[in-house]
Formats: structure tokens, C-alpha cells, sequence
């Protein structure tokens, strides 16, 4: 089991940048089993199966996360119906950090966001955006991968 605390900021993206054509690639799937202040999630990474729980909302969020057998992931998938998002991550090199962009499918296509995880607060308020991020969505519960799992795009 891995404990961390996350230190992130979020932005939508208008376009996505051709720095992808050469970034890692690959698919995600996520489903949530609960909500609230704490999130229960499943996600299966390109073959590699995980139950996180998290803690916490805005910049800072305590982080908990478990390996899974593809059979246990198969097992609570099913508890996840309707509570679900699919996306595509490239992970983009941008000097020292390296930029998650997820391209949503599904009922959230076309939306674009960007994550970049930081060591601390102070590192993540002098971070400066590449020109193609547009509003930074952070702070905007509407945005988190859960609340786009059950209510679909913000209007």
C-alpha cells in the first residue's frame, strides 16, 4: 500500500498541444464506489487494477492507494454502474514536471484537462501554465474526475 499526499493543480484545455504526438500514452477507466469529502475509486490503468481512497479537496489531498487482482477489480466493477468515466492520458514533459492530459470519452467527450502534481504548495503556486492550459479548475468540485463520474460535464 502506497500513502501519499497529492499536491495538484487542474486546468481545462481548449486544444490539445502537439507535444502529444511523442508523450506516453494510454487508456484509463475509473469507477467510483463513494463520494463525499472521502472518494472510493476503481481504476484499471492499461491492465493494472487499483482501489484509492482519497481524502480532502482543492490543491492538498491525503491519498491511499491498492493494488487489486484483475478478479477483485472484476468483482466490485459492477458496485461502480453509472459512476463511471473513460479517458485516454498522455503524460507530457514540461521542464522539471510532467503534465497528465486526459482526453475524456464517452458522455464527457470532448473534454480536455491537465494535472500537474507537485512536492509542495509552494512549488505549486509558482508554477506557470503552458500557453495552451486554459482556466484553472483546481478549486472547482464540478471538475473532479467523481463529480464528472456522476453528473457529467459542468454546464
Amino acid at each position: 500500500m502506497s500513502h501519499n499526499k497529492e499536491i495538484e493543480r487542474k486546468y481545462i484545455l481548449h486544444r490539445l498541444p502537439a507535444e502529444i504526438e511523442n508523450a506516453v500514452c494510454y487508456e484509463l477507466r475509473q469507477g467510483y464506489l463513494a463520494s463525499g469529502e472521502s472518494e472510493v475509486r476503481l481504476r484499471d490503468k492499461a491492465g493494472t487494477f487499483t482501489l484509492t481512497c482519497k481524502q480532502g479537496s482543492g490543491l492538498e489531498r491525503v491519498e491511499e492507494e491498492i493494488k487489486l487482482s484483475e478478479e477483485q477489480f472484476s468483482r466490485l466493477w459492477p458496485l461502480t454502474e453509472g459512476k463511471r468515466i473513460e479517458k485516454r492520458r498522455y503524460q507530457v514533459p514540461y521542464g522539471a514536471y510532467t503534465i497528465e492530459l486526459d482526453r475524456f470519452s464517452g458522455a464527457l467527450h470532448p473534454l480536455l484537462v491537465a494535472e500537474v502534481e507537485f512536492a509542495s504548495v509552494e512549488e505549486s503556486k509558482s508554477f506557470r501554465a503552458p500557453p495552451y492550459f486554459g482556466q484553472e479548475v483546481t478549486e472547482d468540485k464540478r471538475f473532479k474526475n467523481r463529480s464528472l463520474a456522476e453528473y457529467g460535464l459542468p454546464q
